[in-house]
């Protein structure tokens, strides 16, 4: 983590994990209907990358982002 205040951070948290996670799910499950010409799961592969957002966005909120109360940065990371 910088110590520079206004520097946001770089996303290394348990809400930007998740959210990047669940997103990457949504993505596989889209890309793999995609192929396979099943457009009702493609949409769901959009709904769970939607999903995925509201998580990352909640847990940030919950003070689990860069800057949260609930967050406590690995040692040595920058």
């Amino acid at each position: 983590m910088s110590n520079n205040p206004t520097d946001p951070g770089h996303g290394d948290s348990p809400a930007a994990w998740t959210a990047v996670i669940v997103m990457l799910i949504g993505f596989a499950i889209g890309t793999a209907a995609f192929s396979m010409s099943l457009v009702w799961l493609v949409w769901a592969g959009v709904g769970v990358m939607v999903v995925g957002a509201l998580l990352g966005w909640i847990l940030a909120k919950a003070g689990y982002g860069v800057k949260g109360p609930k967050y406590t940065p690995k040692p040595g990371a920058h």
